[in-house]
């Protein structure tokens, strides 16, 4: 899964089953610049090689008025505990414990269901920010 959370609750997320690479990453940001109406948005990335791919400069440089509203802030090497993303992952992989995995499709669509309570949930998601490791990101609103 892939997924972007806001300091307001608000969370997008795509669920796939091949491997994460920039093709995966670009498809992600091209639906999420659909989602927020133009507003500029600042993704924390870890330096996975998606995130600094040339795929991605290429998308970047074909679409230069998406550029400027979307900025990526890169985190020091290993530091997931920066990342407020991470803290859903976290609560993803807990709800996922508790499921009885039968396949890949049931563990997707249990992901999904899981994902999609969470965006009906703004009050969780503001809490992430409230990790003493992220509250930085949540200054901005």
């Amino acid at each position: 899964m892939i997924s972007a959370i806001s300091n307001l609750g608000r969370l997008w997320f795509m669920v796939f089953s091949c491997r994460f690479n920039a093709d995966v990453f670009v498809g992600f940001l091209a639906r999420l610049l659909k989602c927020t109406d133009g507003r500029k948005i600042i993704l924390i990335v870890d330096s996975h090689p998606a995130h600094k791919a040339a795929k991605f400069a290429r998308w970047i440089a074909a679409n230069r008025a998406r550029k400027a509203t979307l900025e990526l802030c890169f985190m020091p090497g290993y530091s997931p505990e920066l990342n407020p993303d991470e803290l859903l992952n976290q609560d993803t992989k807990q709800a996922m414990r508790r499921q009885r995995r039968r396949d890949q499709s049931h563990m997707i669509a249990n992901a999904r269901a899981h994902l999609r309570r969470r965006q009906n949930q703004p009050g969780v998601v503001r809490n992430f920010f409230d990790e003493e490791h992220v509250r930085y990101a949540a200054a901005a609103g």
